[in-house]
């Protein structure tokens, strides 16, 4: 699917089509709709810059009990 957002809507918002797809990004995944690789994909950023955006906006990581223990148990240490 394609989504065509002209250059004067661009303009009335002052975003440029970067900032849009990064607030867009941050939006879905705050919402839970993507996984951090589908928003950071969509974004266009690194790992890293993505969490930058997220923080910048007061969007916290998703990270479960359930990612804790598996992360834990990855680095063999038992609770």
């Amino acid at each position: 699917m394609a989504l065509i957002i002209t250059d004067d809507t661009l303009a009335q918002a002052q975003m440029t089509a970067d900032e849009l797809l990064i607030d867009l990004a941050c939006y879905l995944y705050d919402k839970k709709r993507v996984s951090m690789g589908q928003a950071r994909h969509l974004a266009g950023l690194d790992q890293i810059s993505f969490q930058k955006e997220l923080a910048k906006r007061d969007i916290y990581i998703h990270y479960t009990e359930e990612d804790l223990k598996k992360d834990l148990e990855n680095l063999g240490i038992s609770l």
